[in-house]
């Protein structure tokens, strides 16, 4: 969803900071900033850096929950009985920057359930200072991951609730737009 939102966003006549770990997806239009990152550690500088100069801020994916403890530059030699992996917490990048939110910006998340959908979105909105949350769902057929559309229902700030139909990505990436930018003529 980041590149369609990121398109959708340039397509609008907007100026686009794409924040991106590796992936095969192209951006597809001009005008829009790619900058690549490879670890969670660097997409959060890369976010932290940009964040007080943009209007409105669109977190579509969640980064690795957890992160190796040690890092090694060389490979792991096979032959030992046991591998033990200590794993810490990476930083939550969306709740980060919501504190260093400002006046007048907009913040919109993502939030993927799989039960109490809308409860669960309603406190993660409130929770990392988010002005609109997009709800996905793995349970309707051809939403989610892997495929070209979505089902979503969008939640603002206000409690307001917008439930839309399975559409194209690049449809729900409109909407998204639409709205972030609703709220930021309201905010």
């Amino acid at each position: 969803m980041g590149y369609a939102i990121a398109d959708a966003f340039a397509a609008a006549g907007a100026e686009v900071f794409l924040v991106s770990g590796p992936t095969a997806i192209q951006v597809e239009m001009p005008g829009v900033k790619l900058i690549s990152v490879v670890s969670a550690h660097e997409m959060y500088l890369a976010c932290a850096d940009l964040i007080e100069e943009v209007d409105i801020a669109v977190f579509s994916a969640a980064v690795a929950d957890f992160t190796p403890e040690k890092k090694t530059d060389s490979k792991m030699k096979s032959g030992k009985d046991k591998l033990l992996l200590q794993l810490v917490p990476t930083k939550d990048i969306a709740a980060e920057m919501g504190r260093k939110k400002c006046v007048g910006q907009v913040f919109v998340g993502f939030a993927l359930e799989t039960e109490n959908g809308i409860k669960h979105a309603k406190e993660k909105l409130a929770k990392k200072n988010f002005d609109l949350i997009v709800l996905n769902t793995l349970e309707d057929k051809g939403a989610g991951f892997g495929t070209d559309t979505n089902k979503v229902t969008m939640i603002d700030k206000s409690g307001n609730i917008d439930k839309f139909e399975l559409k194209l990505k690049s449809k729900v990436a409109v909407d998204v737009v639409d709205k972030a930018l609703k709220l930021l003529n309201h905010a």
